[in-house]
């Protein structure tokens, strides 16, 4: 973290960085900017781990159900699984990845045509979710909800009048 900040931000992330048992190393803005690649960074930089990724919503949905085989029943985790569908701009995109991490879902799902993908514009909106939040486009959006039904996850959702009729 960059020495010379001293403000009420900085304290707080200092010590809620030091509370998570992060090691941290006082340095100064230059030598930030450089392990950033820009000036354009607000007085902190991280190295982390990769997190590992799930590849596929059905590794995903096994992964859940070995952790739920794990634990006991009372504290068994139901999968939660956001569907989007007609989400083209990258700005609402990453502002759904966002809410959705926030809400605690495991995975979100979109079609492959007339969707927006995962690109710069969508991480920055989502403020880190875009990594931690699995986002997997799917060929054929209503087969894959009928798939999930078929494994007895409640498929629940809300639509305009244009595209009630697309799945039912």
């Amino acid at each position: 973290f960059e020495s010379s900040r001293r403000d009420a931000r900085m304290r707080q992330f200092i010590e809620r960085a030091t509370e998570a048992g992060a090691r941290l190393i006082e340095s100064d803005g230059l030598r930030i900017a450089k392990m950033c690649g820009s000036h354009g960074h607000q007085g902190v930089a991280a190295r982390v781990k990769e997190i590992a990724q799930v590849h596929s919503l059905d590794e995903l949905l096994e992964n859940l159900e070995a952790n739920n085989a794990a634990v006991p029943p009372d504290q068994r985790v139901n999968p939660l699984i956001l569907v989007l569908d007609g989400i083209t701009d990258p700005h609402n995109l990453g502002a759904c990845l966002r809410v959705a991490d926030g809400a605690g879902v495991h995975a979100v799902i979109a079609p492959k045509d007339h969707a927006a993908g995962i690109n710069a514009t969508v991480a920055k909106v989502a403020s880190g979710a875009a990594e931690t939040v699995p986002y997997f486009m799917v060929t054929h959006l209503a087969r894959t909800l009928g798939e999930r039904k078929e494994r007895n996850i409640w498929v629940n959702g809300t639509s305009d009048a244009a595209t009630k009729t697309l799945y039912q």
